[in-house]
């Protein structure tokens, strides 16, 4: 690309107010030699606009430094197809964010200076930019859709996808279509006022009568390999293994673009309930499903008891609440007294849980004259053919006796199939997992994150199944990125991904294959998906320099770094997401993107005008997080909060892709001192690539035997964890650094 770079700046916004343009702006034209140095009272606007447009299609500009407002605003005014953009913060993190200092001469000077020097930053970029070719790989691309389950979830989600055009393969492990929900008789839906057959058959009937979706029973997938848009798939139909001496049929193969997991839930063991509730003592004690599953003959009972919570929010057995079990209580409640009005049903519960409109449910019940008891923990008795409840009525302040019962339903929870069975089960993997393998093998990796389902057996380093995050639940994030998962293309809805009951089932399955068709359009185009959305670069690496450290192939969350037999890393680019931290990972600098780079950023913090010791103004660099630091950043501006004049920064795709040789440089270069801005981490991690901000922190742990060995404080050295609501926290935070380098000194390499 033969590069022509401009400026363009804005002093709309308050930036003018507290920064000499024409200052300004020759930082760009006379000590950068830039031709095109223009100014704006309102860049965003049509006359700003066109101003830029202008030099463009004149061919005098195809590298636009645009000093204005956020990066994160103002998105698609500032897209000029065929240029490369960026994006220099005056407004949020400069004009509205730090205050004029009256001790000084020229109380702007030092708003004046944090300009000039975010765009040299910006210019610098620039220069090392280029313009990102999006992956094309040799073989042809595949936009069908694998759905893996047959239940509620799968089949809306197979003609979901299907009603958008798409092709359709769906793989369902038993012989007939319809998950648990074939077993459920009747339903309640919104809005929610009644119970209504359920209409499973024409859901089923629907799919096997698409021409655009593919039927495969009795079936499992046998191995998942490649990426998005390049996923090979082999399905083994009926799966019973050969006998000793015949040949195995051989497995269906299937290339497709995007994967959606609908593998359904099981119910609790109930065997692991706690003795009081009497499960196995007697046979008139049942859990919901059974009571759903067998279709008890409902007329025979007079005398039924329903317990609530039967091991659930209990953090020795199943800690979260399935959200359904009480609406699931409820409507066999009204089934019971819809045929038997004499019926005595009992709802024994801890706190009824019937959001949104199924609170109407709660009130059919209560006309149908269901008796409720609030009791924390109810007891079950059984002597001989009797069964008794003891409740502790937490209205009535007196104990409960519900003798005579014909049946007794625990309310058990909603367990996904992706967790854990049994223990044994668990064993055998921590066993395998600590067995030596070839680097060319899938090699171990925790089993917190090996799942025991064999649901979609992945060819990743990093283990056959999806991770989970929180109780064997194969989701990503708890707020950004819903049906996303830690492998990318590979989207987790209905019950395997969280408890709910059929409705939000629905709902959640067209979302699942909405996103599965977001991700076959965008890697087919080259582009990344979430969080980077869009973005057109992948990691490019250098193997000639490679020493088969493994890092980056080890810290890669999303498994798009496999290896060769010499251990070398093999990049799978369509399940990358642009977050660099095999950047940040690598000692030898070997691995960088055409718009983001070690040498770029090592470029760009080189580049500002570093005062001297005598001037009494230390220099601070931030690296921010894009993904929350930097806008809870932008957010101080926005609240008009203050913080130093005197830090700069920078930001990053990820923490995690911070590269260790840019602290050096910094330190080197005379920065008094270094903070990192990262997303929060730990078992209710926020972190937009998984483990990033984790990562970073590990690195910096290790950093101070190093700054000790340059005689250089450790306190110099700082890692945040900032969350986009910690945005009024940042300026103390700032300011605390501030009196810690004034305490610690000036760097010692700022005058060499």
């Amino acid at each position: 690309m033969d590069k022509k770079l401009a400026a363009y700046i804005c002093s709309g916004c308050g930036i003018g107010e507290h920064i000499d343009m024409e200052k300004l702006g020759q930082v760009a034209s006379k000590e950068y030699k830039i031709p095109v140095c223009r100014t704006s009272e309102c860049l965003c606007g049509p006359e700003g606009v066109a101003l830029i447009r202008k030099d463009v299609e004149a061919g005098e500009a195809n590298c636009l430094a645009i000093a204005a407002c956020s990066g994160r605003v103002m998105h698609d005014v500032f897209d000029f197809p065929g240029c490369l953009v960026d994006r220099v913060n005056l407004r949020e993190q400069v004009a509205w964010c730090i205050r004029p200092n009256e001790e000084l001469d020229d109380p702007n000077e030092d708003i004046q200076m944090m300009a000039e020097d975010y765009l040299r930053m910006g210019l610098v970029k620039l220069k090392k930019m280029e313009p990102p070719e999006p992956y094309k790989p040799e073989e042809e691309m595949s936009k069908d859709i694998l759905v893996i389950g047959g239940g509620l979830s799968g089949l809306t989600a197979a003609k979901e996808a299907s009603s958008a055009g798409y092709k359709v393969i769906l793989v369902e492990k038993e012989a007939e279509l319809g998950g648990f929900q074939k077993k459920v008789r009747q339903k309640v839906t919104l809005p929610y006022k009644q119970v209504l057959d359920n209409d499973l058959p024409q859901r089923v009937q629907s799919v096997l009568n698409d021409d655009k979706i593919t039927v495969y029973t009795n079936a499992k997938v046998e191995k998942t390999a490649g990426g998005p848009c390049l996923f090979n798939i082999s399905i083994r139909q009926n799966g019973a293994p050969p006998k000793e001496g015949e040949e195995a049929e051989p497995a269906i193969e299937h290339k497709v673009g995007a994967i959606v997991l609908a593998t359904g839930w099981k119910p609790y063991d109930p065997t692991k309930l706690d003795a009081r509730l009497g499960y196995g003592q007697s046979s008139r004690i049942i859990t919901n499903a059974v009571f759903e599953e067998t279709g008890k003959s409902l007329e025979k009972m007079d005398n039924v008891a329903f317990l609530q919570c039967a091991g659930s929010r209990d953090p020795q057995r199943l800690p979260y609440c399935s959200s359904i079990c009480c609406i699931t209580s409820l409507k066999h409640a009204i089934q019971i007294k819809t045929l038997n009005p004499e019926a005595n049903v009992f709802i024994v519960y801890k706190e009824l849980r019937t959001p949104g409109q199924a609170e109407d449910l709660y009130r059919a019940a209560q006309e149908a004259g269901v008796v409720f008891i609030r009791c924390q923990d109810p007891e079950v008795k059984v002597q001989g053919d009797s069964v008794t409840v003891l409740a502790e009525d937490e209205l009535l302040g007196e104990t409960v006796e519900i003798d005579g019962l014909d049946l007794v339903v625990l309310a058990t929870g909603m367990v996904p199939v992706t967790s854990f069975g049994v223990d044994v089960k668990k064993k055998e993997l921590e066993a395998e997992a600590e067995q030596p393998k070839k680097a060319s093998d899938a090699l171990p990796v925790p089993v917190d994150v090996i799942r025991a389902s064999d649901c979609l057996n992945l060819g990743y380093r990093q283990g056959p199944e999806l991770p989970d995050l929180k109780y064997g639940f194969p989701d990503s994030h708890f707020v950004c990125f819903p049906y996303e998962s830690r492998r990318t293309g590979i989207y987790a809805t209905g019950c395997v991904r969280r408890a709910m009951g059929s409705a939000s089932a629905i709902e959640d399955a067209t979302g699942a294959a909405m996103k599965a068709i977001q991700a076959v359009e965008a890697i087919s185009e080259g582009r990344a998906l979430h969080p980077r959305a869009g973005d057109l670069s992948y990691p490019e690496i250098y193997l000639s320099r490679c020493t088969q450290c493994r890092r980056c192939t080890d810290e890669c969350p999303f498994g798009a770094l496999n290896e060769d037999e010499k251990s070398n890393p093999v990049p799978v680019p369509t399940r990358c997401r642009r977050c660099g931290i095999c950047m940040g990972a690598c000692p030898e600098r070997i691995i960088s993107f055409k718009n983001y780079s070690v040498d770029m950023i090592g470029a760009m913090l080189k580049e500002l005008e570093m005062p001297e010791e005598d001037e009494e103004k230390p220099r601070v660099l931030i690296f921010a997080c894009e993904n929350d630091s930097y806008p809870a950043l932008d957010m101080v501006g926005l609240k008009r909060l203050n913080y130093s004049a005197y830090v700069r920064i920078i930001p990053l795709r990820c923490l995690g892709s911070l590269n260790l040789v840019w602290i050096a440089d910094a330190l080197s270069t005379g920065y008094d001192g270094v903070m990192l801005f990262g997303c929060r981490h730990g078992d209710d991690y926020q972190c937009h690539f998984v483990r990033g901000s984790e990562l970073a922190n590990i690195r910096m742990s290790k950093i101070s035997e190093t700054l000790t060995r340059l005689a250089l404080e450790p306190e110099r050295i700082r890692v945040e964890e900032i969350g986009i609501t910690d945005v009024d926290r940042i300026p103390e935070i700032i300011a605390e650094f501030m009196e810690t380098i004034d305490e610690v000194g000036p760097n010692p390499f700022k005058d060499l």
